[in-house]
């Protein structure tokens, strides 16, 4: 993600913190100056909040090298004031390897709190409020176990995108299918979105927002699955655009304004006698004209490093890959050759098309 601070590498994934980290720092140190707490005090729950994350970093580290064992890699885990999130590159459509990666995390939080409540002497009376609401040195171990058991609980929620709803998917999907499986998960996550949202207005507004992105994550996973089902079984071939303009490396970049400028085309592959040498998109264009090289040939400001696709690739995975990378289009290959370009804007109205023709 834009603005995250790298932390370094954990069993060769990448640890950021996303700068919106800062925002809840800043305010447990406020929350803290209007208790009237000192120094140590404030530190103290500084410290406690930096270890519950800690325990967000393991929990997905869990997810993550659990998907390892099955050959997706993680890019990276971010951290943001609402928890952490694992790049996973993909998600199984194996439901076992999915129940499996997805119990994975919540399973370190269950050994994190195990171990606590190994070393912890038992408490001799239930704790009073005043327990659970101030840090202190007596009870920072205490409280850091109860957090765990709340991560676990939280998780378990049957709704996407927390784990349980990757559980709910997984076990339905034995039977049912992925595509079906996800339908019935998504919806109950969705109706569990409304209940918070409404319990959101009379008891705790944090609800309401846990509500919004939960029912969004249960959407939104819907419809990358309903999409890639349709995508299943065609080529790149089908999905490509073939009627494109092109911009040869000498052509300057007031040429490539004035296609810019006459066509529907925003961005343009780079070719020289069938062979792709780059790829420039409209901001590279603007970005020129403001730097005054309006009269310089466009292999000065392409991008070189090309990624491209082959016809006979299966467009599900074009369709992932675009996806993942945002990428405004990808030049598509015939033995070595131009034949075509792809985005996410054609194969969206090719998912129309089959989705009009399946009903």
């Amino acid at each position: 993600m834009k603005w995250s601070l790298n932390l370094g590498r954990i069993a060769g994934i990448k640890i950021l913190v996303h700068w919106t980290f800062l925002i809840l720092i800043g305010w447990i140190v406020f929350s803290e100056m209007q208790r009237g707490s000192d120094m140590t005090t404030t530190l103290l729950s500084v410290a406690f909040v930096m270890t519950i994350f800690l325990c967000v970093v393991l929990h997905e580290l869990g997810h993550a090298l659990t998907a390892r064992r099955y050959g997706v890699s993680t890019k990276m885990i971010t951290l943001l004031p609402i928890g952490g999130v694992a790049s996973l590159e993909r998600i199984p459509e194996n439901p076992k390897q999915e129940l499996l990666i997805a119990i994975a995390g919540p399973a370190v939080n269950v050994v994190i709190a195990f171990v606590l409540w190994l070393i912890l002497p038992s408490l001799n009376e239930i704790p009073g409020e005043e327990f659970f609401t101030r840090i202190t040195p007596a009870n920072f171990l205490y409280l850091l176990f109860f957090v765990n058991l709340m991560l676990v609980i939280f998780n378990a929620i049957p709704a996407f995108p927390m784990d349980g709803g990757r559980v709910l998917r997984a076990l339905l999907a034995f039977k049912l299918g992925r595509v079906r499986a996800t339908q019935i998960a998504a919806n109950l996550g969705q109706m569990l979105a409304i209940f918070f949202v409404f319990i959101g207005f009379f008891y705790n507004p944090f609800l309401i927002l846990i509500g919004i992105f939960v029912f969004f994550g249960a959407w939104s996973e819907n419809m990358i699955v309903q999409h890639l089902d349709f995508l299943r079984g065609h080529l790149v071939r089908e999905g490509m655009m073939t009627n494109f303009l092109t911009l040869a490396p000498t052509e300057t970049v007031r040429d490539a304004l004035g296609k810019l400028l006459k066509g529907s085309e925003h961005d343009f592959v780079v070719e020289q006698d069938g062979l792709v040498v780059g790829t420039l998109t409209r901001m590279q264009l603007i970005q020129a004209v403001k730097e005054e090289k309006i009269e310089s040939p466009v292999s000065d400001i392409m991008t070189q490093e090309v990624k491209a696709f082959n016809v006979q690739d299966k467009l599900a995975e074009a369709y992932t890959e675009l996806q993942k990378t945002k990428a405004p289009l990808y030049p598509v290959l015939e033995n070595g050759r131009l034949a075509g370009v792809i985005n996410t804007d054609n194969i969206n109205e090719f998912i129309l098309i089959k989705s009009a023709l399946a009903h």
